[in-house]
């Protein structure tokens, strides 16, 4: 149906600064998007590129895996690992360009390609490559059918995609809400809150105590030990994966954890310092290590849950970040910063109800994200899903009308046959490269990848 392979090479010399030049990272995978498009004088290449029209469907032949098609909106230049094809009146271009995209036919360039750290798909292996060929006016239905849904779909993700950002400022106005007295307006019958701020260090029955540092030999069995990669957002998470370290009675004594003990983040790059989490169950002996410091609170003026909430609202990140020291990618707060930090601080039972309605808030943000989830891992199926349904032919409906696909074939057959009977002009240095034959088990592989068409559900 398609020449592939058959492009036109330019030099550097050859192309003018204003023409637009194309890289396999300019290419979303999977989407097709367009994520930036430059000229050759802001890439100032040195390399040999393949020259493409208007119309010409670009297929990323270098891991091929990524699904990197696209199709030119206007004339440029590309990588010689990006194949230009020109589909010609008998093929629609949309269609082509769904067909690259289609299950099927990334199944049979995943077991063709070759390379292990950067596989290709060859050309010979490409032209055996098969395709689903619908009659010429069929295409056209269907391509203009995947271009409407396939758009909603993309809408549909694009709306999916802004779901987290808006979770994440959620829970940070909630966590705002909660020093700025809010959250438990109606609770105080509108009365002005009686917060008054308290240092924490004002707050804290031991400490702040440092965390333990071994050596990388004590490591393997013994007690648990807590490290940085297992809190984030005030919580801790992956006690079943915990590291091990051998450690003595008092250094168990020394740096043991308990329920109520809040650890804070003290050195680590600069987006993460200062980060805190509450520690809500021990279920076995644990100590903390050395980049992180632990405070215990006097819980008759403060309830942990109370002040892990504040240290984790942007006020309290800033208080915690106010004094950092920053060095080659590692920042660090010490103990004096830590307990300077003021806690806006309402009475006991306040403190209690700005608990409970911030986890009610976080529990209702945690119910949405999983059905964010679910709708994501729904919504990554439809496009495959649509695609299947219309190579099997059941997307637009037929006309009987319609020239069939196996007439079409016998005429573009034909037509071939009679250029290949006329005399071939001398082939320039910079002109295409000839059509090869197809490998001798393209029938065979046509036929293993057809019937995977068919049995797409």
């Amino acid at each position: 149906m398609v020449d592939y392979g058959s492009t036109t090479k330019a030099e550097p010399s050859q192309i003018s600064s204003e023409d637009w030049v194309l890289e396999l990272e300019d290419i979303e995978k999977d989407s097709s998007k367009l994520l930036q498009r430059m000229t050759f004088a802001q890439r100032q290449s040195k390399s040999t590129k393949s020259r493409f029209q208007a119309g010409d469907v670009l297929y990323g032949k270098l891991r091929p895996y990524l699904n990197k098609v696209l199709i030119a909106d206007q004339p440029g230049y590309c990588t010689t690992e990006i194949v230009p094809i020109e589909t010609g009146a008998q093929l629609d271009n949309r269609y082509l360009f769904y067909w690259l995209k289609h299950p099927a036919f990334l199944k049979y360039v995943e077991a063709e390609s070759h390379g292990m750290n950067m596989p290709r798909l060859g050309t010979d292996t490409a032209k055996a490559a098969p395709l689903v060929l619908a009659p010429r006016n069929e295409q056209t239905r269907i391509a203009d059918q995947l271009d409407k849904l396939l758009a909603r779909i993309q809408s549909c993700n694009d709306r999916l995609d802004a779901i987290p950002a808006l979770l994440k400022r959620f829970r940070q106005a909630v966590l705002s809400a909660v020093t700025s007295g809010a959250l438990t307006e109606d609770w105080r019958a509108g009365a002005e809150p009686s917060y008054k701020h308290v240092s924490l260090g004002a707050l804290i029955s031991d400490g702040p105590q440092n965390g333990l540092y071994k050596h990388s030999s004590s490591y393997g069995a013994g007690a648990g030990i807590l490290r940085i990669d297992m809190f984030y957002d005030g919580e801790v998470t992956g006690w079943d994966v915990m590291k091990r370290l051998k450690v003595d009675a008092s250094e168990l004594d020394t740096y043991g954890l308990s329920v109520g003990d809040i650890v804070v983040n003290r050195v680590n790059s600069p987006p993460y310092v200062g980060k805190a989490a509450l520690i809500r169950e021990v279920a076995e002996p644990t100590v903390f290590e050395s980049n992180m410091m632990r405070i215990r609170l006097d819980e008759e003026q403060v309830l942990p849950e109370y002040c892990i909430r504040f240290l984790s609202s942007p006020e309290g990140l800033l208080q915690l970040r106010r004094n950092v020291k920053h060095a080659v990618n590692q920042s660090s707060i010490n103990q004096t910063d830590v307990k300077s930090v003021q806690v806006p601080l309402p009475c006991v039972a306040e403190q209690a109800e700005i608990v409970r309605r911030v986890e009610a808030l976080f529990k209702l943000a945690d119910r949405i994200e999983a059905r964010h989830t679910a709708a994501c891992t729904q919504a990554q199926r439809l496009a495959p899903l649509l695609l299947a349904k219309a190579f099997r032919g059941e997307l637009v409906p037929q006309d009987p009308n319609d020239e069939p696909a196996s007439a079409l074939l016998e005429r573009i057959s034909a037509e071939r046959e009679k250029a290949a009977a006329q005399p071939r002009p001398r082939k320039s240095s910079v002109g295409r490269k000839p059509v090869r034959a197809p490998n001798e088990n393209a029938s065979m592989i046509k036929s293993r990848i057809g019937d995977d068409v068919q049995a797409q559900p």
